[in-house]
C-alpha cells in the first residue's frame, strides 16, 4: 500500500527522534545489528510450546517462507494461524487495530490526533464491538482460538514482568518482537501491547470496507465543483456514463423476476424516478478539505484518495481450456507496502478445513484462494454504498420533516502519547455520523448545517461468517450460501469448481434508495432520500455456466441498463476489463495456465489507439529534430507499456500533460486522479474540439482541441529531454514509471537511514493506469507507482497442484529477513511461483518444519 500522505506528512514533525537510529546503525557497523534484528525472526524449525493445543500442530514451510499448517481440530488450527501470522506480522497487527481504533496518536503522538479524530467520529471498531454476538458460534470461537494464538507468540516473546504496576496483563514492547518497537521505543518507551482479541481481527474488516467503498470521494468532490461555479452538466461531463456499447459488463442480460435474479430473462426495467437534490449550501473550501480528510486517513488496502483501486478477475470454462477444466485468475490492485498487503497461508485440518490462498495477517481464515473442490476471487463491486447527507441542526438537534430530532452524541478521549489526552464530542443523527465536526474547517462554519455519512458498514454484520462459510463451502449452492453472508465490503466474487463448473455471485448490503441516485448530497430534513432497505440478496446479478464460457470481472459496470435495481453509476469505464474480454475471445480456444498469467501482465493502453490519430492531426509547425523523432515513436507502437519502451514514456507524459493543461480549472490536485474515468472524459471532448474545457485558464487566446494537444505533444518533449536526454530512441518508460516498496509507517520518514532499514530499492516497472497490469500512477504528483496488483493467483481446476500465485513483496514483515522481498522481482516480471495443495509435494519442498506442541 502507498502510505498515507497525511499520516507520513505528519510521521516527519517527530522527525527528531527518529535521529537515535544513528545508534541503532553504530550497533550495526559493530558487528552486533546482525543479531539485534534477527532476534526477532520467526523460529521455524524445530518444536515450540503453544498452550491450548488440542494435539500437536506441524508447520511446514517452502523456501518462500509460506506456511502450510496441519493440525486435528479447528480450534488448534486458527490458535496456530495466530501464532504463525504473530510471528511474521505482528507489527503490522498491531498498527492495523490502532489505526481502526482511531488510537494512532496512542503510538506516534500528538500528529497523529487529527486522524484519530475521523476515526472515532466513525467508530469502526465500536461496530466490530457490535457484530461479534451477531455471529455463528463457530466463527466466535474460530476468532477466540485465532487470539489465544497471537497472545501465546506474545507471552512467548516479551517480558509481562516488566510492566508498570497498574497496566494490566498487557505485554512489554521490545525489539524481540520486530525492529520496529526499537525505534518506536526512542519516542514512546513506555509503550505497552495490549492482549489480541476478537474484536481485533473483526475492525480490520472495517479497513476492508473503508479502502473499497466506493464512490464517497466521488459525491463531494461533485458538490465542491458546483459549489466553485461549475453547472450541473460541467460537472456531468467530468463524471461519463458508462460505455456499455462498447465495454461489456459483467453479466450480459438478466433481469429480476418474481424476487429473484434470472440471468435469461430480458425484461426491460422502468425508468427509475430521480430526484435530484439542490447544490449543498457549503463553501467549496469546506467541501475540499472534507475531501481530502478523509481521502488522507491510512489506507491500509488502498490507495489513500480510493481513485485508480480496482482489481481483475476472471474465471475460464474448461470448453476453452486445454485441460478441460476451469481456469480461475485474481489479482486485486491496491496500494504498495512493504511488506505486502498479504500473507501466503495453507490451512489443513482433520476438522474438514482444507484451504490455502491469501489471508490477511490479524484475521483468521483465508480470504482468497481455494480448497479441495472451489476456488473463488474477488473484485471490488465498488457500488454506493455511502451517501453524504446535508443536515439541518439546531443545537443538538437534527431537522427531519417538519419536525426536529435529538442527535445523540458521546465522549470520547484519545490518549496521546507523550502528551495529554484529547476529548472529542461524536454527535450521530439518523444518517449517521457528523462528520463535518472533526473537519476543522466546516466546524467553523457552524450555525445551521452539518454534514453526516451514511454508510453500510456503520451497520453491524456478519462478513466473518461468511469468510469462514466460503474457506468450507463445496459447491455453487454452498458457495452462494457464503455469500449471501457478505456484507461489507460488496465484491464481485468468481467462481470455478474441480466438477467444471464455472460462475459470478454479486453479494454485498446495497441500499435502496426513496429519492436521489446517491450522486450527490442529498438533504437530510427530507425523509424522501432516506434509505428504504437494501437490495434482498436474490435479486442481485448472479450467472452460472454462462454460454459464453468465461466469467470477466474488473470493477466495470456489473449490468446493463435493464436490471431494475440502482447498484451505482460511477464504475471504472471497462478498459480493463474489456481488454481481457478481447484477450479470451481472440485465444482460439485450449488456454493454458502460462497462457493466463501472459494475461494478467499484459500492459496494453486501452486509449492510446483513440488518442493518437487526435495528436498526430494536431498542427504543429516548426517542429525541432528532437519532436520529430519523439513523434515518430508513436507511428507503429503496439501500445505496450513494457519498461524499456521509449514510446510509452513519451505518450504517457503526453498524457500527463494533457490532464494538467486542459483541466487547469480544476487545479492540480483533483485533475490527477487514477483511473479510466479521465478516459472517458478526453474521449467525449475530442469530438468537441470548441469545448471550453480546451481554454486554459487565465490566458488571453481561447484555445480549441488541437492548441492543447500540441501544447502537451510540446511539453512532453522538453520535459523527457531534461530528464533523459534528446535521443527519444532512448527514452525509457521505467526510468519514470518507477516502483518504490515502502514501509507503511517509518518508510518515508524523512530520515534516510531509517527508510533504508525498511524500504526496498526504486525500481522501474511496466503496466500503467487502467492497464491489465494495473501499475498506477497520478498524473499531478508525477509517474510514481501508487496502485499495484498486490498479488496474482492463477487456480488450475484440472490440477490444484499445478496452481500458481506470487505477492508484492514476500511473506515476512521483518525488514533484512530473507522472505522480506523475495517475491518482489517475480512479481515486477511478471513471473509467479508454483501454488501447491498436495501434501506430499509440499512436504518434498518443505525448507523447515516447526512442531507446535500442548
Amino acid at each position: 500500500m502507498k502510505p498515507p500522505r497525511l499520516l507520513l506528512r505528519r510521521l516527519r514533525t517527530t522527525a527528531l527522534w527518529l535521529l537515535g537510529v544513528v545508534t541503532v546503525l553504530a550497533v550495526v557497523v559493530a558487528g552486533l545489528g546482525v543479531w539485534s534484528v534477527r532476534r526477532a525472526f520467526a523460529t521455524v524449525d524445530g518444536e515450540l510450546t503453544l498452550a491450548g493445543l488440542s494435539a500437536p500442530v506441524t508447520v511446514r514451510r517452502d523456501v518462500y517462507g509460506i506456511p502450510q499448517l496441519y493440525a486435528r481440530t479447528s480450534d488448534d488450527l486458527y490458535r496456530a494461524q495466530g501464532y504463525v501470522h504473530a510471528q511474521d506480522r505482528f507489527w503490522e497487527m498491531d498498527f492495523r487495530r490502532h489505526v481502526t481504533a482511531g488510537r494512532v496518536s496512542e503510538l506516534f503522538g500528538q500528529s497523529q490526533v487529527e486522524t484519530d479524530k475521523y476515526l472515532r467520529t466513525m467508530g469502526w471498531r465500536r461496530v466490530a464491538e457490535q457484530e461479534l454476538a451477531l455471529l455463528k458460534p463457530e466463527s466466535q470461537q474460530a476468532l477466540r482460538a485465532y487470539a489465544d494464538g497471537v497472545n501465546a507468540w506474545l507471552a512467548a516473546n516479551t517480558d509481562t514482568a516488566s510492566l508498570p504496576s497498574g497496566q494490566g496483563d498487557g505485554f512489554a514492547s521490545s525489539g524481540a518482537l520486530s525492529l520496529e518497537y526499537s525505534l518506536l521505543g526512542l519516542q514512546n518507551s513506555g509503550y505497552v501491547i495490549e492482549r489480541w482479541t476478537p474484536v481485533d481481527s473483526l475492525a480490520w474488516l472495517k479497513a476492508m470496507a473503508w479502502d473499497l467503498r466506493g464512490n464517497m470521494e466521488a459525491e463531494i468532490r461533485r458538490a465542491a465543483l458546483q459549489a466553485e461555479g461549475l453547472s450541473k452538466e460541467q460537472v456531468d461531463q467530468l463524471y461519463p456514463a458508462y460505455p456499455l456499447d462498447r465495454n461489456l459488463p459483467i453479466v450480459n442480460g438478466g433481469v429480476i423476476v418474481n424476487g429473484a435474479f434470472d440471468a435469461k430473462a430480458t425484461a426491460p426495467a422502468p425508468a427509475p424516478a430521480v430526484t435530484p437534490p439542490a447544490p449543498a449550501p457549503l463553501s467549496a473550501t469546506g467541501l475540499r478539505d472534507l475531501a481530502d480528510g478523509l481521502a488522507e486517513l491510512p489506507g491500509l488496502m488502498g490507495n489513500a484518495d480510493g481513485d485508480g483501486i480496482g482489481s481483475n478477475s476472471w474465471v475460464i470454462s474448461g470448453k476453452l481450456t486445454a485441460t478441460g477444466k476451469p481456469i480461475l485468475a485474481n489479482d486485486p490492485h491496491l496500494s504498495p507496502s512493504q511488506p505486502g498487503i498479504w500473507y501466503q497461508i495453507g490451512l489443513h485440518c482433520e476438522c474438514g478445513v482444507e484451504v490455502a490462498g491469501f489471508s490477511f495477517s490479524g484475521v483468521p481464515g483465508v480470504v482468497i484462494g481455494h480448497n479441495a473442490k472451489i476456488a473463488w476471487g474477488f473484485t471490488n463491486l465498488d457500488p454506493d454504498v455511502i451517501d453524504m447527507y446535508l443536515e439541518e441542526v439546531d443545537g443538538d438537534k437534527v431537522k427531519a420533516g417538519d419536525g426536529w430530532e435529538q442527535l445523540t452524541s458521546r465522549q470520547e478521549v484519545i490518549k496521546v502519547a507523550g502528551g495529554s489526552d484529547v476529548t472529542i464530542t461524536v454527535r450521530t443523527g439518523r444518517h449517521g455520523p457528523l462528520l463535518s465536526d472533526a473537519s476543522e474547517s466546516l466546524a467553523k462554519l457552524g450555525g445551521r448545517y452539518a454534514i453526516a455519512m451514511r454508510w453500510t458498514a456503520l451497520d453491524p454484520g456478519r462478513t466473518a461468517d461468511a469468510l469462514f462459510a466460503l474457506n468450507k463451502a463445496g459447491n455453487w449452492t454452498e458457495f452462494r450460501a457464503a455469500a449471501a453472508q457478505f456484507e461489507v465490503p460488496a465484491q464481485n466474487i468468481v467462481y470455478a469448481d474441480v466438477e467444471g463448473n464455472i460462475g459470478y455471485q454479486s453479494p454485498g448490503r446495497i441500499p435502496v434508495r426513496g429519492a436521489g441516485d446517491g450522486k450527490r448530497f442529498a438533504p437530510g430534513w427530507d425523509k424522501a432520500y432516506d434509505w428504504t432497505g437494501f437490495i434482498p440478496f436474490d435479486e442481485l446479478p448472479s450467472v452460472l455456466n454462462p454460454d459464453r464460457g468465461y466469467v470477466v470481472t474488473a470493477n466495470q459496470a456489473v449490468i446493463g441498463d435493464q436490471y431494475q435495481r440502482h447498484l451505482t453509476d460511477d464504475w471504472s469505464y471497462g478498459y480493463r476489463s474489456q481488454r481481457i474480454y478481447d484477450m479470451i475471445g481472440t485465444a482460439g480456444g485450449k488456454i493454458t495456465v502460462e497462457d493466463v498469467q501472459k494475461q494478467q501482465f499484459d500492459n496494453r493502453n486501452g486509449f492510446a489507439p483513440t488518442l493518437i490519430p487526435a495528436l498526430q492531426k494536431a498542427p504543429r509547425p516548426a517542429l525541432s529534430q528532437v519532436e520529430k523523432n519523439a513523434d515518430a515513436l508513436l507511428v507503429d507502437w503496439d501500445y505496450q507499456q513494457g519498461e524499456d519502451s521509449a514510446a510509452a514514456a513519451y505518450y504517457n507524459a503526453i498524457w500527463k500533460n494533457l490532464l494538467g493543461l486542459t483541466f487547469d480549472e480544476l487545479g492540480a490536485d483533483y485533475a490527477a486522479d487514477g483511473g479510466d474515468r479521465w478516459f472517458e472524459v478526453v474521449r467525449g471532448l475530442l469530438n468537441k474540439p470548441d469545448d471550453k474545457w480546451w481554454d486554459a485558464k487565465g490566458t488571453p487566446a481561447v484555445e480549441q482541441r488541437d492548441d492543447m494537444l500540441a501544447q502537451a505533444m510540446s511539453a512532453a518533449v522538453k520535459e523527457l529531454a531534461e530528464a533523459q536526454g534528446e535521443d527519444p530512441k532512448q527514452w525509457r518508460w521505467g526510468a519514470m514509471h518507477t516502483l518504490t516498496p515502502t514501509h507503511a509507517t517509518f518508510g518515508e520518514s524523512g530520515i534516510g537511514p531509517i527508510e533504508w532499514l525498511f524500504n526496498r530499492d526504486t525500481v522501474g516497472v511496466s503496466g500503467g493506469d487502467a492497464i491489465v497490469n494495473a501499475t498506477g500512477w497520478s498524473a499531478g504528483e508525477g509517474y510514481e507507482v501508487d496502485a499495484v496488483p498486490s498479488m496474482r493467483m492463477i487456480v488450475n481446476l484440472a490440477d490444484l497442484n499445478e496452481s500458481r500465485w506470487v505477492q508484492l513483496t514476500g511473506n515476512s514483515g521483518h525488514a533484512f529477513h530473507e522472505n522480506y522481498a523475495d517475491q518482489f522481482e517475480l512479481w515486477r516480471t511478471g513471473r509467479t511461483l508454483p501454488f501447491r495443495f498436495d501434501k506430499a509435494a509440499i512436504e518434498a519442498e518443505a525448507k523447515a518444519t516447526l512442531t507446535l506442541k500442548p
